[in-house]
């Protein structure tokens, strides 16, 4: 039987995990809406593959599919530093999958410091830790929509790419906090940009808030400002990949963009993400390792390409959002707000 978390106000979640088996399985995310189509993992390197690939993304969600990534590589025999350096190679910005393979890192030496472990136990504590790591997921994203609904004032929210169930555990980040607070009253509808070049907002937000009964409108990226002028948004919230010391945030391209918009317009712009996506160790957004990905991916959607072939193009997948834009940032521990190297240290020595 399948393992999921325990805790399921659940709208999708992306992974499954068969124990008996020792199976991950992922959603195929870049198949989203129009077909839900799950792929079944035995072996570490196609974890590290679909990560790459885009078929599991969101900084939660790839923490927990590396996590148990390493349980696959145990269960093969191959040497868990080994495994572990394969799974850190996928992407180089969401510090949620440097975050888990630490985890999974610690706990294996552990394992090792005491008496020999066959394959079979080895494989049975790791899993253990990896689905402690997707239980807590959602109890973060849980904890984040009680203390996020009551800050989205009356009216329309905007939101950028997905930060959703299926890019967490299973509930949502900045959609979590979005489906709370409609469920409470607090707002009314939802925005969602569409979020180029991979469509996230499009294909997967607007899917999700569907499914759960929250009205939803998707716009072309370049369209919030003027609905901003019109008085047709009331807050923006979105998710994060990184938030370093000073309290700047990375997030999917576009980000930055809205934060600014949001300022000129004097709408508030909240993040939301648990505390794992906290970075103490880097200062500022300066220091944030920004992934370039293919020119592919900007000049095609599917197998259709817009631009003339030979035309090249850029594709930073994330931006920097200085800390000054940030209304506020909401995590599993309570909320922070400026001067955000005192607060986020707070929250994150918070038990």
């Amino acid at each position: 039987m399948s393992m999921t978390p325990r805790e399921t106000p659940l709208l999708l979640s992306p992974l499954r995990f068969d124990p008996v088996r020792v199976e991950l399985q992922l959603i195929d995310q870049l198949r989203l809406p129009g077909e839900e189509v799950w792929h079944r993992y035995t072996d570490y390197r196609a974890v590290a593959e679909a990560i790459t690939t885009m078929v599991v993304r969101g900084a939660p969600a790839i923490g927990i599919a590396a996590a148990f990534g390493v349980v696959l590589g145990a269960k093969q025999g191959a040497p868990l530093d080994e495994v572990i350096a394969t799974l850190r190679r996928t992407r180089p910005t969401a510090v949620n999958l440097f975050w888990a393979l630490d985890r999974m890192q610690r706990r294996a030496t552990e394992l090792g410091a005491g008496s020999p472990l066959s394959i079979d136990q080895l494989v049975a504590a790791l899993t253990a830790e990896a689905q402690a790591i997707w239980d807590e997921d959602v109890g973060y994203c849980l904890r984040m929509a009680d203390f996020g609904a009551p800050l989205l004032p009356p009216g329309n929210v905007l939101t950028h790419c997905n930060a959703g169930g299926l890019a967490t555990g299973g509930y949502g980040t900045a959609v979590g906090v979005i489906r709370s607070a409609f469920a409470q009253g607090h707002i009314r509808s939802v925005f969602a940009d569409e979020t180029r070049p991979f469509l996230q907002g499009a294909r997967l937000t607007a899917y999700e808030l569907q499914k759960a009964g929250v009205p939803v409108t998707v716009l072309c990226d370049s369209m919030a400002g003027h609905l901003m002028a019109q008085g047709e948004i009331q807050s923006v919230i979105v998710g994060a990949d990184r938030i370093a010391r000073n309290g700047d945030i990375a997030n999917k391209i576009g980000t930055y963009s809205l934060a600014v918009l949001a300022s000129a317009h004097g709408i508030p712009f909240f993040v939301a993400a648990p505390r794992s996506t906290l970075d103490l160790s880097t200062a500022s957004g300066r220091d944030i390792p920004i992934e370039e990905r293919s020119t592919e991916e900007v000049v095609r959607i599917g197998p259709v390409r817009l631009a003339p072939v030979g035309v090249s193009a850029r594709h930073p997948a994330f931006d920097i959002t200085p800390a000054r834009l940030v209304t506020a940032i909401i995590t599993d521990a309570g909320v922070a707000k400026a001067p955000y190297p005192e607060s986020l240290a707070a929250l994150l020595a918070a038990t």
